[in-house]
């Protein structure tokens, strides 16, 4: 099955990013911009004006060190979507169904492999000066793609934690992640690290894989980048294999050969043996050696999984929760898009100091805000952990067009 190939929507504003309900029953405006894809133009230009207008305004109110959690972008450099909405577009917009790759083959090297592949198209491109907005407590976003249902929700503000759950009847998958963003400005760079686990199960083949994300670098100097670095960890305690991953980006004195790269290993947990040696370019083509027979494969190919990616559609408007981020933001990513800029500011305004006036009645009447959809604990060794409260995503009223 293919998930959202093309753009089949035209390339009008109103029939891509913009939807508007009318009556008394309900009235919901809703913005849903493109996902960011790989080698192609869109039709919203996601570029900063003066990306280092951002950075003077880093070193004027930020001190190296600091937590940028609480730092606020004006909307001249946000994107016209929640950080969310990124979150979910990283398991759900992709031109090709890889989550039933995963599942497909009968050899449990293959599937890992396979699993592999899929996490490395969790990777987006960054653009460098821009952001998605900071997601509101109790922000959700629920959308379909084929028979995969993927629900989100924000169960944290201070400090921002995104819970993620996805379910896939047919293919009996589910997706379970934590996502707790840890920005800081470096002086010369910021660095998010994204904590949080990921689990990928494969319920009908019994299999659990646990992983971590790479880290977010936006660097100031020699000349402004955005990028993925770090080290990821793919785990699978049923076949006993391990993966490990090193992203990289261009060096300070900019060599090209490292930019977007990927290098990593395949390996069996107990003997430490090397199985599989993965090396490419996560934006481009990333190739996987058999050690013991040497043989290459192409395991993963960018531009076929994340070009031609389509915003989602509206099926049902009146399904739509007044909690989904594309109505929460609908009127500051429409000022975004039209280049209103004092509309945009006004309307980032408006939802900031609507948070704050409920914060104010919550702590004027003693209570505690809880998630709807999921239950949240923290300790210290194990950071942040959010389970689900339904067994199953329901089918959603906004769906990525096949």
């Amino acid at each position: 099955m293919d998930r959202g190939r093309g753009d089949r929507q035209g390339s009008q504003l109103t029939k891509d990013f913009f939807f508007k309900a009318t009556g008394e029953e309900r009235e919901r405006r809703i913005i849903l911009a493109k996902p960011l894809t790989v080698g192609e133009e869109t039709d919203v230009d996601y570029r900063a004006p003066n990306p280092l207008q951002l950075v003077f305004s880093l070193f004027r109110n930020v001190l190296p060190g600091s937590d940028l959690t609480k730092f606020q972008l004006p909307p001249l450099f946000n994107l016209p979507k929640s950080q969310l909405q990124c979150f979910g577009e990283s398991v759900y917009s992709t031109a090709t169904d890889m989550l039933s790759r995963c599942n497909s083959s009968e050899n449990p090297h293959d599937r890992f492999i396979a699993v592999v592949a899929w996490s490395i198209s969790t990777v987006r491109p960054l653009v460098f000066g821009v952001a998605p907005y900071n997601p509101i407590l109790g922000e959700t976003h629920h959308v379909s793609s084929g028979n995969l249902n993927v629900l989100l929700e924000q169960v944290s503000h201070h400090p921002p934690v995104s819970a993620l759950h996805a379910t896939d009847e047919e293919e009996n998958v589910e997706l379970i992640w934590c996502h707790h963003p840890s920005p800081k400005f470096n002086g010369t760079s910021v660095e998010a690290e994204v904590q949080g686990k990921r689990q990928l199960k494969l319920l009908k083949r019994g299999e659990t894989y646990v992983m971590n994300s790479p880290t977010l670098s936006m660097r100031f100097l020699p000349g402004p980048a955005a990028d993925w670095v770090g080290n990821v960890r793919i785990q699978c305690q049923e076949t006993g294999l391990e993966a490990e991953l090193c992203y990289r980006s261009s060096s300070f004195l900019w060599r090209k050969g490292n930019h977007r790269s990927i290098k990593g290993k395949i390996f069996e947990s107990s003997s430490l043996k090397t199985l599989y040696e993965i090396d490419g370019h996560w934006d481009r083509i990333v190739s996987v050696k058999d050690i013991n027979h040497g043989k290459f494969t192409v395991m993963y190919n960018a531009k076929e999984v994340l070009s031609g990616l389509s915003a989602p559609i509206v099926k049902d408007l009146r399904e739509v929760w007044a909690s989904e981020s594309a109505v929460v933001w609908s009127e500051l990513s429409q000022g975004i898009l039209s280049k209103n800029w004092e509309k945009a500011r006004e309307e980032k305004k408006a939802v900031e100091e609507k948070q704050r006036e409920l914060l104010r009645e919550r702590e004027s009447k003693g209570e505690t805000w809880v998630p709807k959809h999921f239950s949240v604990s923290y300790c210290k060794e194990g950071g942040w952990d959010c389970s689900p409260i339904q067994q199953k995503v329901p089918p959603a009223p906004i769906d990525v067009p096949l």
